[in-house]
């Protein structure tokens, strides 16, 4: 039945039978490669122990991979206009919940509590592209009691994500997916792989959590708000970024920097997350 969800001309009826149209406001691009959702939840590690959390549904491709592997699996998808589709491509499962609901707007700890008791519990995705940041952080920064998150994302977003410290592709994103998690890259899905087809390659990216703080910055908050102060204006250096951004005079930033041991020409991208965290100390008293 997986092979029949990722037939298109078995999508193009269901989509008909149902007056279903693709929404391009929800980024919604149907997986037509039967490899895929495996690897996806090979990769995710999912299992019959555990719970699972998918964020956006389609007509149920990935869904229904899960729910052949794990305990239970609720699904939380926005479009209205798909549930119908749903209850036709799921019908043969019992383990699966459908939450219809803006999942930035789901009290995720409370979901886990009432859904899943003390199971180990996975999160998976075929995120849009136009929301892929604010889902990833809303995940990350709520700290849920879970193991991993496993997403499909635009490549040039993945690279962005799972960048290591100090490199060209270091940002505000790297870092604090790397506060919170350790992030890898998959393997990558070709355009071909969807439908309708989207203009650029994506790629799988699995965050397995951190169970232990990375670094200990005196207040977490002011640590955010100073990396996304360095990286505003990236192509300065950390100096005239955070001086312009938060109107800090620069010879606070130099002395902060030299207490740090670096230079004061320093890019944003060459500092590490232990660094922005003493600086923060520093910088914020």
């Amino acid at each position: 039945m997986n092979r029949e969800l990722t037939n298109i001309s078995y999508i193009k009826d269901l989509c008909n039978r149902y007056g279903f149209a693709l929404q391009k406001n929800f980024g919604q691009n149907f997986i037509v490669n039967s490899g895929i959702c495996p690897k996806i939840a090979e990769y995710a590690e999912v299992d019959e122990n555990c719970g699972v959390i998918e964020i956006g549904t389609g007509i149920g491709v990935l869904t229904k991979e899960l729910a052949l592997r794990a305990k239970k699996v609720v699904a939380i998808e926005i479009d209205t206009k798909l549930l119908p589709l749903l209850g036709e491509t799921l019908s043969d499962f019992d383990n699966i919940k459908i939450i219809n609901q803006d999942v930035l707007k789901v009290d995720l700890a409370q979901l886990i509590k009432e859904e899943f008791g003390d199971m180990p519990v996975k999160v998976c995705a075929n995120l849009p592209y136009y929301i892929t940041s604010p889902i990833i952080m809303k995940l990350l920064e709520d700290r849920l009691p879970i193991e991993n998150i496993t997403v499909m994302v635009q490549k040039e977003a993945a690279q962005r994500i799972c960048a290591k410290e100090k490199s060209r592709d270091a940002g505000a994103i790297s870092l604090a997916v790397n506060y919170y998690a350790q992030p890898t890259v998959c393997f990558n899905v070709s355009p071909g792989s969807f439908f309708p087809p989207p203009k650029v390659t994506s790629s799988v990216i699995r965050l397995d959590i951190a169970k232990d703080a990375k670094v200990t910055p005196k207040n977490e908050k002011n640590m955010f708000k100073l990396i996304r102060a360095a990286f505003t204006q990236r192509r300065k250096t950390f100096v005239n970024s955070v001086s312009a951004t938060l109107g800090m005079s620069k010879s606070d930033i130099e002395n902060a920097l030299e207490q740090i041991g670096e230079n004061k020409l320093i890019r944003p991208e060459q500092l590490s997350l232990r660094q922005f965290s003493d600086l923060s100390d520093i910088l914020f008293g």
